[in-house]
Parts: C-alpha cells; sequence; structure tokens
C-alpha cells in the first residue's frame, strides 16, 4: 500500500479514535490487588492517542510529592533509559534505544506502530552506551560523566556482582571486569549466554539481577509480538524471566507467560524476585492492567493465552485452556496502558516516613489509551511483604496543558545518599527526588 494512504489511514484511525473508543473507568478502577476488568473492546481501529515527545521548557520540571523536591542530577544524556548505583556511589545510564529490528516494521501494522513510536518519542537512534555520571561532592548533581562502555547492542539492564560487570544487551548478555573506582571499562566483553533478538525482536529490552549470593542472574525477555500475531514459534524462550548459572552460563526459564517484564527487585523483607510487566493493547482503553508481581519458580502468569489470572483472550489461536487454568493471577495491577517499566524498592531510601516501605514505579506513559494514563513515578506501600493500600504520586508534570510529553520516566533506582533517581529518556535527563530542605 501506498505510504500517501497509509498517512490517510492513519489520520482516519485518529478521527475514529476520537470519536469512539476512550476509557469508561478511571486509571484508580484499575489499580491494586483486585482491579476492575470490563469486558474487552475490540475496535476496528485500535486507539492511538499518542502525546507527542517535545522536551522540557527551560526552567521548567516535574512536579515531587510533598515533602519532597526534584532537581536533574544530570541533563543534556542521550535517550537515557536505565539506571544502576555501584557499590561506591557512581551511576551508570544505559543511553540507548531500539536495535534495528525489520522485520518489526514490515506491513501496514508495523508501519503505522514505527510512526506511532516516533511521534512518540522512541525513533531515535540508540547511542548504545552506557555513561557513569559521578556526584563526588555530594552537591546532588554529577559533576564528572565519562562513557563507560560504547559499541554495545541497545544495552539496558546493568548489575555488578563481585568484579564483573554484566549487562543485559538486546540479544545476548555480557560480562566485563570491573575495579572500583574505573570511569571506563575498555576490555572487550565476554558472552555469558545469547538471548532472543533477531530481526524481529519486537520488545528488545532485556533487563538483569543477580541473586543475593551472587550464583544466578536472572534475565528478563519480552514477548515478540501484542498476543502471539506473529506464530508462537517466534517466542521460544520469550516473555519469560530466565535464570542463568553465573558461572557456566546454563539457562533455564525461572517463569513465563509475562508479555513484557522490565523492571525486577528484590523485596527486602520476603526475600522474593518482583518485576513490572507491561500487559497487552488493542482491546479497549480499560484493559489490561500492567502490573508488578512476585515471580514464583516455574510460575505462569498467562500470556497470550490469559490475562489477569484465567480471563481467556480469543483473540489468540490455537488456544490453550489447560495453560489457562494454571496461569497465576498478579499481585498488584498498576492501571491500564501505564507502561511501568522501572521498579526499584524503598530499601535505604532517605525520603519522607510514607514512602519508606514500599516500591517505586517508573511509568513511561500511554500511547493507546484515551485519556492518557501514566507519565509518573509512583510509590505503592508494602506491609509485610506485599502490596498494602492504594499508590501514591511521586513524580508528575510529564504532560503539559496540551496533553505533550515534555518527559517519560523509565528507569528508578535509590542512590548512595538515599535519594530516589528517575531515568527521562525524553528529557534526556536524570532527576533526583530527595526529602524536602
Amino acid at each position: 500500500m501506498h505510504k500517501t494512504r497509509l498517512a490517510l489511514l492513519i489520520m482516519l484511525a485518529g478521527t475514529l479514535v476520537a470519536c469512539g473508543e476512550s476509557s469508561t473507568l478511571q486509571v484508580s478502577d484499575g489499580t491494586g490487588p483486585s482491579p476492575k476488568l470490563p469486558e474487552p473492546n475490540k475496535t476496528l481501529i485500535p486507539t492511538v492517542n499518542i502525546a507527542p515527545a517535545i522536551g522540557w521548557p527551560e526552567g521548567v520540571k516535574p512536579t515531587a510529592a510533598a515533602g519532597t523536591q526534584v532537581a536533574a542530577f544530570a541533563e543534556g544524556l542521550d535517550h537515557p533509559r536505565w539506571l544502576y548505583v555501584l557499590p561506591n556511589g557512581d551511576v551508570l545510564v544505559a543511553e540507548t534505544n531500539a536495535p534495528p529490528k525489520p522485520d518489526d516494521s514490515k506491513g501496514i501494522r508495523g508501519w503505522v506502530m514505527e510512526k506511532v513510536m516516533g511521534r512518540a518519542g522512541a525513533g531515535v537512534p540508540s547511542p548504545n552506551r552506557i555513561t557513569l555520571l559521578r556526584d563526588a561532592d555530594h552537591d546532588g548533581v554529577a559533576e564528572t560523566r565519562t562513557v563507560f562502555l560504547e559499541n554495545l547492542n541497545s544495552p539496558f539492564g546493568m548489575t555488578l556482582v563481585g568484579n564483573d560487570l554484566y549487562v543485559a544487551d538486546s540479544d545476548k548478555l555480557l560480562r566485563f571486569p570491573y575495579q572500583p573506582g574505573d570511569t571506563a571499562i575498555k576490555q572487550a566483553a565476554t558472552k555469558v549466554v545469547d538471548l532472543p533478538g533477531g530481526p524481529l525482536n519486537h520488545h528488545w529490552t532485556k533487563n538483569v539481577v543477580a541473586s543475593k549470593d551472587g550464583t544466578k542472574l536472572y534475565v528478563s525477555v519480552g514477548s515478540n509480538s501484542n498476543v502471539g500475531e506473529n506464530g508462537l514459534e517466534a517466542e521460544q524462550g520469550r516473555a519469560a524471566i530466565w535464570e542463568v548459572d553465573r558461572a557456566s552460563g546454563e539457562h533455564r526459564i525461572f517463569a513465563s507467560g509475562l508479555r513484557n517484564p522490565n523492571g525486577m527487585a528484590w523485596e527486602p523483607q520476603s526475600g522474593k524476585l518482583w518485576t513490572a510487566v507491561n500487559e497487552r493493547d488493542e482491546i479497549g482503553s480499560d484493559l489490561v492492567p500492567d502490573y508488578i508481581t512476585s515471580v514464583k519458580d516455574g510460575g505462569f502468569y498467562g500470556w497470550p493465552f490469559s490475562y489477569y489470572g484465567q480471563h481467556v483472550d480469543v483473540r489468540v489461536t490455537p488456544q490453550n485452556l489447560d495453560l489457562v487454568a494454571k496461569a497465576i493471577a498478579p499481585d498488584y495491577a498498576v492501571g491500564p496502558h501505564t507502561a511501568s517499566l522501572g521498579l526499584t524498592f524503598a530499601e535505604g531510601s532517605k525520603l519522607p516516613a510514607q514512602f519508606s516501605n514500599g516500591a517505586f514505579i517508573g511509568q513511561h506513559g500511554s500511547w493507546n489509551r484515551k485519556p492518557h494514563s501514566g507519565y509518573k513515578v509512583i510509590f505503592v506501600p508494602f506491609e509485610g511483604g506485599q502490596p498494602k493500600g492504594q499508590p501514591v504520586d511521586v513524580l508528575t508534570g510529564f504532560l503539559d496543558k496540551d496533553e505533550k510529553a515534555m518527559g517519560r520516566p523509565v528507569g528508578v533506582v535509590i542512590d548512595q545518599q538515599g535519594d530516589l533517581l528517575v531515568a527521562d529518556d525524553v528529557g534526556n535527563k536524570v532527576w533526583r527526588v530527595s526529602a524536602a530542605k
């Protein structure tokens, strides 16, 4: 189909969306341990409601929760997406975006999605590097910035075990030698294990965390489609969290049926692994809520056959009702289409008391819900190792009065000072949230 005709199709889609499908529930209705799940609303043309990415005007910043303040820790970065704090307090930032994936943009749907993501700020080339930020004088601003690792392939997750730094590229898990205080690594990487990649690689981000004893690595791998429309053979090893033996590189599927797990962290009281997951699209503005959940060894969480436990997705053929019967419902919903990516627990936080026990979640924001959802950082209180109560807004104001995106929060982490750092890949900044003085 000629691109002019496609452009007209997109314009028509926008018109139909504006006049038709929109949310009938509040984001709060799709939040918590028992979210409301209305009947699917599958329309001829899926909802497209993009918040165009414009960046931050001079002097403008997000709004911080009462009792806290926000300031830029680092500015002028290139699509900063994920964060990791080294033991000496240095902060690693993955400046990254999607790798080339030519098969993901084939056909009408692929071409439309490519244009949608471009408008939303995800169309820039990947810098393919990790940058080190150092705040040696502890004034809340990084005065040292160096290229720590370069020539990577859409890097995302990072974790340090001893003197081994692990980086999850979009198609492999790498190991680099690290010495405390290093501001750059020039040695070649050692490949630990190949990860699902290739010319499709739809959900390309791969995260990695280490077990407490350092013997195992846990790697998140997103699906290659929305709901299996590219064939289940394209989903081998995907929509899952892998457990990788650090010594041998041998791996197994630790948990599956997780459409697009991103953030992973160990809950301090229970010691359980938790993850933040993006759920499926195109069955309405109110479905399906993204979620955070503890991850059970051998657990299956529904994708693609069912959502939020055992709610069957009739779009998926052939179905697998035996597997649906085993699907585990997530612990806690965080709103439909919020694109909840970042996840870190409050351990070590010096923010006010209301933020002392629970999880911070970076919500990248919707492109397919009307009205928009996400575009903020929230805090989910915990008690006894489980979510307790409603989330609290930590950082808001990422959309301007015209619903354009000045920024989009992604990775979140507690730094050595006990402040919360937030990667903003549209604003090209790292924000620091601290207790108000």
